[in-house]
């Protein structure tokens, strides 16, 4: 099972086991992650499962669709490595994934 760490806005670290073909939001709920809530259940209709990609796992990913750019710019402090965990699916690839939380979500 990959290994996925969430870094909290305070520094904050929570490394997860999560399932292949789930997503990065639906491991971080399974695990009480704080931070992601995930309001819409992944359904891409709000930004609340909002993470930052560490540079080095980026390409890792498909680039984010126009649906998942849209909402986030709904996000709070969006950056460039801005990414909707709902989007990020868990592979075998992302076995050492690390994303920070925003301080916030919507």
């Amino acid at each position: 099972m990959p290994h996925i760490t969430f870094i909290e806005h305070d520094g904050t670290e929570h490394t997860i086991e999560a399932e292949c073909g789930q997503s990065v939001m639906r491991a971080a709920l399974a695990h009480l992650v704080p931070g992601i809530v995930a309001e819409c259940g992944g359904e891409l209709t709000c930004a609340t499962c909002h993470v930052y990609v560490e540079p080095d796992w980026q390409g890792h990913f498909a680039e984010p669709q126009s649906e998942e750019l849209e909402m986030l710019d709904c996000a709070l402090d969006p950056e460039p490595n801005s990414r909707l965990s709902c989007q990020l699916p868990v592979t075998d690839e992302i076995d050492g994934l690390v994303v920070r939380l925003p301080a916030e979500q919507q």
